[in-house]
């Protein structure tokens, strides 16, 4: 016959039931240790004083208040500052990218201009738009097409830089003029073609 067991290993025993393999951390035990601390602290100078457990709440209310405000305030902070620091990214990325371009344009050996498609200098240019464009936000995206549009990089007659397989979704909106573009094979889907300009695009297979 086996010895009646104790109360606690009782309860150890219902525990492992609801909760496989449970055991309790260091740092758990820390805790449940300094809770059981405080409210013990409490409940004794209540008894002393005649405060009851309402009192003790209306008097934390205010402090609780206090630090969740601080915490919300400080997580809003955080986000604004992750925020920024993708911006500032973005930039620095759109930047980056129009002053190398620039500098293949105005090479004077060999200036992008007089690049064909698919030679080593118009595929080093399509690997920069890809890369950025896979970096970049809607708005930036935008400056990017415009770039490479106003700079005659990707005009239907002698497109230089392909966008073909390139989401520029976001990338064109109302009342822009892309007379003559380029965008075969270009995924355009869900972009805003309203009053744009689009005469003589090349949209063969643009999803």
């Amino acid at each position: 016959m086996e010895p009646e067991k104790t109360p606690r290993e009782r309860a150890e025993d219902l525990i492992s039931l609801l909760v496989a393999d449970w055991r309790p951390t260091l740092r758990q035990g820390l805790w449940a240790i300094s809770i059981a601390f405080v409210l013990g602290v409490l409940v004794a100078i209540g008894y002393a004083y005649d405060i009851t457990l309402w009192d003790w709440a209306k008097l934390l209310i205010i402090p609780a208040a206090i630090a969740f405000g601080g915490l919300w305030f400080n997580a809003q902070q955080r986000d604004r500052e992750q925020n920024l620091a993708r911006e500032h990214a973005q930039d620095e990325a759109l930047q980056a990218y129009l002053d190398q371009m620039s500098q293949l344009l105005t090479d004077e050996k060999r200036p992008l201009h007089r690049a064909q498609l698919g030679d080593s200098l118009s595929m080093v240019a399509r690997a920069r738009t890809l890369t950025v464009l896979s970096r970049l936000g809607s708005d930036r995206k935008r400056s990017v097409l415009q770039f490479l549009y106003e700079s005659g990089l990707i005009n239907r007659d002698n497109p230089i830089v392909k966008l073909s397989g390139i989401s520029i979704l976001g990338s064109i909106t109302g009342a822009a003029d892309l007379t003559g573009i380029d965008l075969s094979f270009a995924y355009i889907g869900g972009a805003d073609l309203s009053g744009t300009q689009m005469v003589g695009a090349d949209l063969a297979f643009a999803g």
